[in-house]
C-alpha cells in the first residue's frame, strides 16, 4: 500500500497513477490509503484499484496507527510505502511495524519543506527498511542533510510515459479556444498545486513584468489547493487577472501543457519535478527556479534556463527571450524530449520499485526462514 495525505492531481499523485497502472500484477498488487479524503486522482483510481480514506480524523488523533495496523492486517499487506513526510510517514510506519509488514519504505519527492523530515520522524529510521530519493542529487540530501543512513538510501528516478506526454495540436488549439487564448499568443504555464512551496507569487509577478514587453502574453495556471483565493486577489492586484487564466485541477495535463509555448516552475524547493519532465517530453522548453535537482532536467541553455530562487526580473527575462524566438523554442523542446526518453522512462521508474520492495521482502522472508531452521544466529 502507498500512504499519502490525499490523491488530488499533482506531480507526486499523477506519478504514483501511472507507476501504479504499470506494475505487473504477478508481482505487485498495489492500493492506495489517503489519510485524508480520496482526492480526484483517488476516485479515477478507485475503478482500478483499492483506495482507503479518511484514515485520521484529526491532527491529534493518534488511534489512526491502530486503525492503520487493522487495515493492513485486513488487507494481508507485505509492505507499505509512505509518500511525503508528515503524519503519512510517521504513522504509516508505526503502523506497519506494529501489523509486523516484511517492508516499509519511505518515498520523499521534495529537499525541504514540505518534506522535511521532524524529530518524530526520525526517531523512527531503525524501523525503516529504506528511504527511496528520485534523484541523484537528492539522495546526497537525504543522507547529508536528513542524516538518513547512507545504506538505507536507494535512488529511483522519476519516470514518466512518454507516450502519454507528446504535443497534441488538437488540444492545443481546444484548451485556447476554451480560454478565448488567440491562436498567436504567447503563452506561459505552470503545472503545480497552488501551495506556498510552488511560490506562484513570483509566477504572478514575472507575468507583470513580462507584459510590459509582450503585452500580448498570457498566463495559465494549473492545478489546485489551499492557496488559490489569494494568488487570484494578488492576480487583481498586480492587474494582471485579465491575462492570467486558473485552470485549476485537470486530467489533461498533456493538453494544458501542448497549449502554452514556454513551462516555467517557480518553486522554493523541489526535488525532481515530473511537472518538468512532462513538459519536456511535450516539447516545451521549461524556465525553473535553480533548486534541488531541477538542474539535472532543465540543462541551461539546452532545455532551458535556470534562474535563482526568487529571482523575478531574471525569471520574467527568460520568459520574454524564449517567447521572442520560436527556433529556440523549437530546439529546446526537442532536446528536451530525447533528454526526458533516455534519462526519465515510467518503465525504469517502476522496475526501480518493482525490484527493491522485491528485494526486501524476499531478504526478510529468507532470513526468517532460516531463523526459524536455526541457521542464522542474532
Amino acid at each position: 500500500m502507498f500512504l499519502i495525505t490525499s490523491m488530488p492531481v499533482g506531480g507526486a499523485e499523477t506519478l504514483l497513477v501511472n507507476m501504479m497502472r504499470r506494475f505487473d500484477p504477478a508481482r505487485i498488487t498495489p492500493m492506495i490509503g489517503c489519510l485524508k479524503e480520496k482526492g480526484v486522482l483517488g476516485e479515477e483510481l478507485s475503478n482500478e484499484f483499492p483506495v482507503f480514506e479518511n484514515l485520521i480524523h484529526h491532527k491529534f488523533d493518534v488511534a489512526v496507527a491502530v486503525r492503520l495496523r487493522k487495515l493492513f492486517k485486513e488487507q494481508k499487506l507485505d509492505g507499505v510505502i509512505t509518500v511525503g513526510a508528515g503524519d503519512k510517514m510517521f504513522w504509516g510506519r508505526l503502523g506497519a511495524k506494529s501489523a509486523k509488514l516484511p517492508v516499509i519504505l519511505s518515498a520523499l519527492h521534495s529537499t525541504g519543506w514540505p518534506d522535511g523530515v521532524g524529530r518524530l520522524n526520525r526517531m523512527l529510521t531503525g524501523i525503516t527498511d529504506g528511504f527511496i530519493a528520485c534523484a541523484d542529487s537528492h539522495a546526497a540530501y537525504l543522507v547529508n542533510n536528513e542524516k538518513f543512513p547512507e545504506a538505507k538510501v536507494f535512488m529511483i528516478p522519476n519516470g514518466i510515459d512518454t507516450n502519454r506526454f507528446v504535443e497534441d495540436t488538437t488540444a492545443r488549439n481546444a484548451w485556447r479556444n476554451k480560454l478565448s487564448i488567440a491562436d498567436d499568443a504567447p503563452v506561459v504555464g505552470i503545472v503545480a498545486a497552488l501551495r506556498s512551496e510552488k511560490n506562484h507569487d513570483l509566477f504572478l509577478e514575472a507575468a507583470r513584468r513580462t507584459l510590459e514587453s509582450l503585452p500580448e502574453a498570457r498566463f495559465v495556471i494549473a492545478g489546485d489547493g489551499p492557496e488559490r483565493e489569494r494568488l487570484e486577489a494578488l492576480a487583481v492586484e498586480k492587474k494582471v487577472d485579465q491575462q492570467v487564466y486558473f485552470v485549476g485541477s485537470t486530467p489533461d495535463i498533456p493538453g494544458v501543457l501542448s497549449m502554452m509555448d514556454v513551462f516555467s516552475l517557480t518553486s522554493h524547493n523541489e526535488a525532481k519535478p515530473v511537472s518538468i519532465l512532462e513538459a519536456l517530453s511535450c516539447e516545451r522548453p521549461v524556465a525553473a527556479t535553480a533548486v534541488g535537482s531541477v538542474n539535472e532536467s532543465v540543462l541551461e541553455g539546452v532545455t532551458g534556463f535556470l534562474v535563482e530562487a526568487g529571482d523575478e526580473e531574471m525569471m520574467a527575462q527568460r520568459w520574454v527571450r524564449l517567447l521572442s524566438d520560436k527556433d529556440l523554442r523549437q530546439k529546446m523542446g526537442a532536446a528536451g524530449r530525447a533528454h526526458v526518453i533516455e534519462h526519465s522512462s515510467l518503465d525504469s521508474m517502476t522496475t526501480g520499485y518493482m525490484e527493491l520492495v522485491e528485494s526486501i521482502f524476499h531478504s526478510k522472508i529468507d532470513r526468517s526462514a532460516q531463523q526459524k531452521n536455526g541457521t542464522v544466529s542474532v
